[in-house]
């Protein structure tokens, strides 16, 4: 790794100082809160957008983002893990929270999934804060199937809100982002995308899309000094508590996943968009427990030539023979990382 490469993992760890270590109490948590919040931080003066802000990671994000002084727009349409409903509280709650430490919030009730609505998202921030600096897409729902059994109702309304979302929301940001100049977006993704998963066909879909929609904004933004990434969270949280538990491994899996707690997302989320990370963009993150990994993007590993062009009975006899001892196999997540996280 070079020396820049060491630099913004520092800072990541500056970060995470405002993250509470494991067996501290919640009055510990809230006083480490309230300290970074007195002293000011990564975020002083910046407006920032979370989206799906009101539990799990997207609550401790907002957190985090404002204990480093920024002015976050609590966003979370506030229904089930499904999608189904809608409630003010939880944007509320955490907006309440945050002004009890003396930090500057206001909640936003629009869903991420319809253009007008993620219009509304990003002019709550200019109305309310006369401008916008980063956005962290972070809402999302699960309906999980194994493919032949998945609805196409199902399959449409993740990739809406996943990556429909995702796009509806940042395009509107990126028009402020154009004409200053500047700006960072933070975009969550997924190991079931990434690398595969059983029964999340929809799920998955849309979260690597999600890292082909980031690397393009990267490309087309660079120019007027606008960053994107992602971030790949490994966290136990409402959306993945329908994981299934039937077999031993399954619930060995997810002992392992509820020790991951949500606050463990929050400083590369806050760090990537905070002036400190003016060098990353187009980058693919996970994050697990206490360890940051950066992911690969494709690129080819292994090639053939044929004088003359293949044919399908070459390629059986010589071309995938070939390439077959390079194949991916089928993994899931948890085959991959599959040690206990530290």
């Amino acid at each position: 790794m070079n020396e820049t490469g060491f630099r913004w993992i520092d800072e990541i760890c500056i970060l995470a100082q405002v993250i509470p270590k494991t067996g501290r109490t919640r009055r510990q948590r809230i006083r480490w809160v309230d300290k970074r919040m007195a002293q000011g931080g990564a975020l002083d003066g910046k407006v920032v957008i979370v989206t799906g802000a009101g539990r799990g990671i997207g609550r401790e994000i907002a957190l985090v983002a404002a204990a480093e002084g920024a002015k976050v727009v609590v966003n979370d349409l506030g229904g089930s893990a499904d999608g189904a409903g809608s409630s003010a509280a939880p944007a509320e709650e955490v907006v309440e929270e945050i002004r009890t430490r003396g930090g500057q919030a206001v909640a936003n009730f629009d869903s991420v999934a319809e253009p007008a609505s993620a219009n509304a998202i990003v002019k709550t921030a200019v109305d309310a804060f006369g401008g916008l600096d980063g956005v962290i897409n972070n809402a999302g729902i699960l309906r999980d199937a194994i493919f032949h059994k998945m609805s196409v109702a199902d399959f449409e309304l993740v990739i809406k809100v996943h990556l429909m979302g995702t796009f509806y929301v940042s395009h509107a940001a990126a028009r402020i982002f154009r004409e200053q100049n500047s700006g960072s977006f933070v975009h969550f993704t997924s190991t079931s995308g990434l690398i595969g998963n059983f029964g999340q066909a929809n799920y998955a879909a849309a979260k690597l899309g999600i890292v082909g929609l980031s690397k393009s904004i990267a490309l087309d933004m660079a120019r007027f000094n606008v960053r994107s990434n992602c971030v790949s969270p490994f966290a136990w949280s409402r959306l993945i508590g329908t994981i299934p538990t039937e077999t031993e491994a399954e619930k060995a899996r997810v002992a392992r996943m509820q020790a991951m707690g949500p606050e463990k997302i929050a400083p590369l989320s806050a760090f990537l968009v905070s002036e400190k990370a003016t060098d990353v963009s187009g980058q693919i993150f996970a994050v697990r427990m206490n360890e940051i990994f950066l992911m690969g993007q494709s690129r080819p590993i292994r090639s053939i030539h044929r004088d003359g062009g293949w044919t399908c009975e070459s390629l059986a006899a010589q071309g995938m023979p070939a390439l077959k001892s390079s194949f991916y196999p089928l993994d899931r997540s948890a085959d991959i990382f599959n040690w206990d996280p530290v």
